[in-house]
Order: C-alpha cells, then structure tokens, then sequence
C-alpha cells in the first residue's frame, strides 16, 4: 500500500537558484533505452523479505471477526434458524440470519452483464433468506471478538433444512425437471446468439456441400481458481461522518467501491477501497462477493470494524469456480481442407447465481470459435447459459478464450484426423495471412495485426517437428508401450476489454477505458497514478519505465501509486489481459501531454517557439542549438515555483489522461507440447513444451516470459491435474489441497519460452496482453499431444483432465472396440 510522501515547500530565491544549478545535472547519463530491457521486479523484495502486507496482515485495533455459516445441503428449503447457543458463547456479539439483514440491502448482488434483454437473473443476497442453492450458500453471520469465538458459533447454530432434490448435471437442468429458482419458471438464464452469414442460409448450405465435415463434443471441467492468498475482507468505518474503508484481497477495488455502495445505498464519496498486497486473482478477485457486503454492513451496523479471512476449504466453496461448459463444434471443408463454415453450440454452467460478469464469460469466446482461420461468414454460434445447484461461475484466466480456443483447435485435430493428412498442414492452409491484416472478420471485428504462420514455423523449428515425427515412425509401433505425440495450438486472444462503444453493444455495464495521471514533483522524482489494481503482473515496474522511457529519467525515480480509490480515484482496475494496452497506454499519453505542458515552459524560458524545441534523453533543446538547452529537471522545478511561467500556464507538472482504446488487443502465437504416454499405466509425461507468442512490443521481457510461464502452468493443470469434482448430491469432493491436484513444481516440465514481434497498430507503445496467453494454448496443445501419442491405438479424444486413470480407460475402451 502506498502512500504520498511529503515534500517541504523551497522558499526562498537562493535555495531557488541553488536547487536549479544542482538539478541541471540530474538527467546525464540517463539510459536512452529503458523498454525491452530486463529490468528486476521491484515489486519483488518486499513479498520475498515478508514486508509486504496482505489484508489479513494489517493491524485493526478493536475489530470484530465476521464468520459465515454456510449450507451443507446444495439445494433446500431453510425452515427455520435458531441462534440462541450461539449468541451465548463468550466473545459472540451479535448472529444473523438472512432475514435480519433485508432491510440493509438497497438491492441484491450485482450482475453487470446482462447479456440479453431477456435474461433471467434470481436475486441473490449476501445471506439466504428462505433457500439454499448450493454447498457453501451464506445461511448466517456471526460477530464475534476473536476468530475463534467466531467459527466456534457456527458449530452452535441450529437450522432446519428441507432438502430438495440437486441439479449438477448441465443437460438435466436444460430440462427443467427440477426448477432452481421457481419464480423464474426455468433453469435457463439467457440464450445468447451470433450468427453470420453472407447469404441467408449459407451455413447450412456450406454443411450440405461440403467434402469434409466434423462434428465433436469437449467438456470444459469446473476448476477452482486456487489463488495463494484465500480472500480477506476488512472494513473500517470512520468514528463520525459515516465515511467507510474496505480493505479487500480484490482485483477491482474501482468497481467493488461503485458497487458496494450501490447495493448498501451507501453515498459513493464516503466509500474507500483499498486492495493492499493481494496474493493472486486469476479472475476469482474480479468479483463483488457477500462476504465484502457483509462486513461492510455489519462495521456500519456496529460502527467499528469488521474483518473476515477464508479458510481454503471455504474457498473452494465460496470463491467462484472457472470453466464448467458442454461444448459442440462442426466444422465444414472443402476438398483441399480450406474451412467454409462453423457451428457452435455451448451449454455454460452458470452455478446457482449469478456473480458479478458470469453470464458474459462465455460471451467473450464467442468471437473466437474460428481461431486463427481465415472463415467466411458462415458462423453460427449459441450458448445457452443454465443454472445449477453448485457454486456459482465467473472469469478465470483467460474467461472464454481458453475455451473457445480448445474446442478449434481440438476440431481442427480432428478435421485433418478424417482428412488425413498432418494438422500442421491443415492450419497452413486456414491460417489468416500475414498480407490480409488489418483482417475484417466475419463477425467484423477487426484483427490489427498478426502472422501465424511466423509464429507457427518458429514453434516447429524449436520444438523439431519433423525430427518428433520421423522419431515417431520408430517409436509408435505395435506392441510399444511408450509412445511419443506431438500436439499444437495456434490461438487469437481477444483481450483488453475495450473499446467502451463494443462493451456497450454487449450489453456490459462499464466501459473499456483506464485513467492515469503523471506528476512530476519539484525535484524531478515522479508520481505515476494508475486505474490499474495489480496483483502479481509488475505493474509498478512496468509502467515506471514506460515513464522513463517517456520522461528520460531513471525508473528509480519513479513511484508507482495504485489500489487505492483515496489516491487512484478513476480507474477500472486489472483483469482480461488490458492492464498494459489500456492502462500503461494511459501512461504513456500521461506522460506525453506533462512533456507538452513542459515544452511550453522551456520555450518561454529559452525564447523561442515551442515548435522549435525537440526533447529527447530528458532534456529540451533548440533544434540546431544543441547549447541553447534545459533539463526537464529545471523545468519541473520552475513549474513548481511559478516565477516565470508563460501567460495561461498553471503553476506544477501533471496532466491525467482517460483513455478509451479504438480497438480490442490481439495478441496471438503458437504452442507446441511433446509427450510420451505410458501405454500400461496411463501416465502421461511431458518431454517438452514450447511456447511462441506475440504481445507486440514487450515492455519487461523478463515479466513476459514470467507471465507466460505461469499461464502455461495453468493450462497443464487444467489439461491434465485439475478438476472440481461433485457428487451426484451437489457436495463438492475436492475442497482441500488434499483432493483437488495443483501441480507442483516437480510436476512442471521445461517450458522454452519465444516470440515474434508484431507491433499493434492501434497504440502508440504497439503493446499488446500477454497475462492469459499461456493458458489458452496450453490445455489444447497437451491434449492434442497425447491424443497424437494414442493415434495408432484409434483414440480419438481425451478427456480432461487426463489423469492416468483417464488416459487407462480410454486406451482400454478404443482397443476393446476393435481398434489398434
């Protein structure tokens, strides 16, 4: 957390002339090239020493412990709710039920994306009130003075319950046997549409005609989000004025403060949220979740605060899940194997409720079911988006792209299977080319600039395509029980969540813009003010030195201020890969417009027109009168003390910018995994992983390649460790570590990390995201690595996550049918 240092005024004319002599000197030497350098995390020290601090680790004097009694059955009626044992236990304050607190909401949880008119959407409050609808729905609240006291009640808690049948099963709730939420008459919350078609019907016809046509079905896994640090929640109210702090473990602490006081009608100038150190988010942090609601109604209530931390059993249960969808692809291709048309259909798990963007999450695949192939417009795509009594959904790394990406590139595997010929090959012959960018596509969306094939051929080269294949004719024979695969993606990634003119044609509620403000103090040292909420991204690093490279100063001079709606009051925080293309853009025109106030000054000083003056290294010059020179250190410096400053200009250096990008980020690449797969026991293990990507100008190489890293993680677990496993009750089996499998650092293989470099044209950095690229080309890549492996054995598919017990049993069924 951050705070904005002090400064003393200089007052008088020979400290005035001292500092300015002193500070002329300031920028010599300064790096003439500060992006694309490696540059250590200085966010870094403080977490490795300890020093940093997360929500839990602040020291709240006076604060009473918040614990949730949660429900054990996924779907019932509450008959009643006696709290009496409880309240009598030393340390309990005060317990709620759902119904002692209606009065306190102006409305229910939020959902800000509706993403049809139509859309059916069950109120949803941070307590039950009359029915549970999943393991882990809030039932009861309890204050008490110590954390102990506070889950010690919940045991002393007695409810009734009215158990009702579950619904876990997505294609058993589409047919409405048993209804979730009776007042919406349905378990289906929107059908949601995107069909394209140069001539009416031409879908179809493409279908009808053509020489190759595939049709599959892919299962995305409900995962848990499984960040390091559980949520933790704190809310401080002032003593008088009814001003209110909440400290949360969020990535959206900009929206959550919007939120928050729309849904307790709290004035939204009395409301602060900060989001201190935070140990992860992966997209479960973009949420308003009860437990930030409770406390800050309770602290208000009570007036004094409130502060509540996630067991991790609990987050399992109370934090969103990721994925959850049934997912059909149809391709259809010609006799050269060139794709004419693509069909769609999805059923997305919504959970029992929907949570802050749940119902958009699918929605964000939708444009990319054709992946990196040049598709006419022939596209017909339907979700239907349906409730369950489980846990509800929402974004997790990537939210829609990964998924929309396997199901391609899994048809793609599987129109070249029937073709058969090389998917590789396949790809080449769809690939959207180099020459076609900017490329209309059949949505009419606009892919700024890319060259797959680039991308592509470099993956091979250093993953030895020909060499594994060649080895393969060796390796695969019959009887071997070691058999070696190969597999590849080649993904699009839409990201940046902008501009705000398509989020509103969407349907979404905010917009797409990141604010930032640049202020250059009196001694040349610098404040960046940021929208954006990092969480482990590096923003401090990164955009301290897209400020230095703008400014021509040291980023060691540069501080970094966010999370804080106090200090950062504009912004819409980080998540969907935008932080850089949105908000380090935002930067960076910061800091062109203090140049600009700057220039005006320098020429007033120097006595000439600013169109005569260029800057560079930090100094402003006179072209063609290199002599005739000032540092943006004096420059800053005089701004601050006004003396000379031309008429109209206001005294000090800063400038905000808001800015609303032209167009969404697309950054793409090509993954390529080798794996042997143990015939015998099923294990799967993986020999090499390549991953070339193309983020466009990278600002931190060595924070690209971290994040890369990292998502690939995340897209091995999902493809082969990771997967919430419910039983037929609703009860989730896989709440600890002990049962839901996170790799660890023994279970990650080499990962090789490159790039191409395609500069975006739609920003003047040419950045492009990079956060979620990892995980939407791992899960396919290894998937259709080992389904590569099994060919000659006729496995066709693989489920995920393919664990040796999965991977056993598929080999087991195709041979048992009669294949080799």
């Amino acid at each position: 957390m951050h705070w904005l240092p002090q400064h003393r005024q200089v007052d008088t004319r020979s400290r005035e002339r001292d500092i300015k002599g002193r500070i002329m000197t300031i920028t010599e030497n300064m790096p003439t090239k500060i992006i694309g350098t490696r540059l250590l995390r200085r966010e870094d020290p403080p977490l490795l020493t300890g020093e940093a601090k997360f929500t839990n680790d602040l020291n709240i004097p006076g604060a009473l412990h918040l614990a949730v009694l949660r429900s054990p059955y996924a779907h019932a009626r509450i008959v009643s709710i006696n709290t009496a044992a409880a309240l009598a236990i030393p340390g309990v304050v005060a317990v709620y039920a759902g119904k002692d607190l209606q009065s306190t909401w102006a409305g229910p949880m939020p959902c800000a994306w509706p993403v049809t008119p139509e859309m059916k959407n069950p109120p949803h409050f941070p307590l039950a009130i009359d029915k549970v609808c999943y393991v882990g729905d809030g039932v009861a609240a309890v204050l008490a003075t110590n954390e102990t006291a506070s889950r010690d009640a919940l045991d002393a808690i007695d409810v009734e319950y009215e158990p009702l049948k579950a619904v876990v099963d997505l294609e058993e709730a589409l047919s409405d046997k048993t209804i979730i939420h009776e007042g919406l008459g349905t378990n289906k919350s929107y059908i949601w549409n995107l069909k394209v078609e140069a001539t009416e019907g031409c879908v179809d016809a493409a279908f009808a005609a053509a020489k190759y046509k595939v049709k599959e079905r892919y299962v995305q896994q409900r995962l848990l989000p499984m960040a390091m640090e559980t949520r933790a929640v704190a809310a401080v109210p002032q003593p008088f004025g009814g001003d209110i702090t909440l400290y949360s473990s969020t990535q959206v602490p900009h929206i959550l403060k919007v939120m928050t006081a729309l849904t307790l009608g709290i004035p939204e100038h009395q409301m602060r949220v900060v989001a201190p150190s935070v140990g992860g988010g992966f997209g479960s942090k973009l949420n308003v979740y009860a437990e930030e609601l409770l406390c800050t109604a309770l602290a208000r209530k009570h007036n004094t605060p409130v502060r509540w931390v996630e067991e991790r059993s609990e987050n399992s249960q109370a934090t969103i899940h990721g994925r959850g969808q049934i997912q059909t692809i149809e391709l259809a291709a010609d006799d050269s194997g060139k794709i004419t048309a693509v069909r769609v259909r999805i059923i997305a798990d919504m959970g029992a409720y929907l949570q802050l963007v749940t119902p958009g999450v699918p929605i964000l695949g939708a444009f990319l079911y054709a992946g990196v192939y040049d598709i006419p417009q022939a596209y017909d795509f339907s979700c239907t988006g349906v409730f369950t009594t489980l846990t509800p959904t929402d974004a997790y790394r990537g939210a829609g792209r990964p998924e929309a990406t396997y199901a391609i590139e899994r048809a793609i595997e599987a129109l070249a299977h029937s073709m058969k010929i090389d998917s590789f090959e396949l790809r080449k012959r769809n690939f959207i080319k180099k020459e076609q960018f900017p490329y209309t596509a059949f949505s009419g969306l606009t892919y700024d600039s890319g060259d797959h094939l680039l991308a592509a051929e470099k993956a091979a080269k250093i993953a030895d395509y020909a060499g594994i294949r060649a080895q393969q004719e060796k390796q695969n024979v019959p009887g071997a029980t070691k058999r070696l695969g190969i597999g590849m993606t080649s993904y699009f990634e839409m990201c940046g969540l902008a501009p705000s003119r398509v989020l509103a044609s969407l349907n979404y509620s905010a917009g797409g813009w990141e604010a930032a403000t640049v202020r250059i103090l009196p001694t040349n040292k610098v404040q960046v003010v940021t929208g954006t909420s990092p969480h482990g991204q590096g923003h401090e690093t990164s955009w301290a030195m897209i400020a230095a490279e703008k400014l021509g100063i040291s980023p060691d001079d540069i501080d970094v201020l966010h999370s804080d709606t106090a200090i950062a009051p504009l912004g819409l925080d980080t998540y969907g890969s935008r932080s850089l293309p949105v908000g380090g853009v935002a930067v960076a025109l910061a800091c062109d417009k203090v140049i600009d106030k700057a220039k005006r000054i320098a020429a007033h000083q120097l006595e000439c027109a600013a169109e005569d003056l260029e800057f560079a290294n930090g100094t402003f010059s006179v072209k063609g009168s290199p002599d005739r020179a000032l540092p943006l250190a004096a420059i800053a410096f005089a701004a601050f003390t006004a003396h000379n400053l031309p008429d109209g200009v206001e005294p000090n250096l800063e400038a905000q910018v808001s800015y609303d990008p032209p167009n969404f980020s697309w950054p793409f690449g090509t993954h390529m995994c080798v794996v042997e797969v143990d015939t015998e026991t099923g294990a799967v293990k993986v020999l090499k992983y390549v991953a070339v990507d193309d983020c466009g100008v990278q600002i931190n190489p060595l924070i690209v390649e971290g994040q890369v890293h990292g998502g690939v993680i995340q897209g091995l677990a999902q493809a082969l460790f990771e997967e919430a496993v419910y039983d037929s009750d609703g009860n989730l089996k896989t709440t600890t570590l002990a049962e839901y499998l996170v790799p660890a650092a023994s279970d990650v293989p080499p990962i090789t990390t490159d790039f191409t470099v395609t500069p975006s044209p739609t920003n003047q950095l040419g950045v492009k995201g990079i956060g979620e690229a990892g995980t939407i080309g791992a899960a396919p890549t290894v998937i259709n690595a080992i389904v590569d492996a099994l060919a000659g054995l006729g496995v066709t598919n693989m489920a995920m996550p393919a664990s040796p017990q999965t991977v056993w049993n598929t080999i087991n069924n195709a041979t048992r049918g009669g294949k080799k």
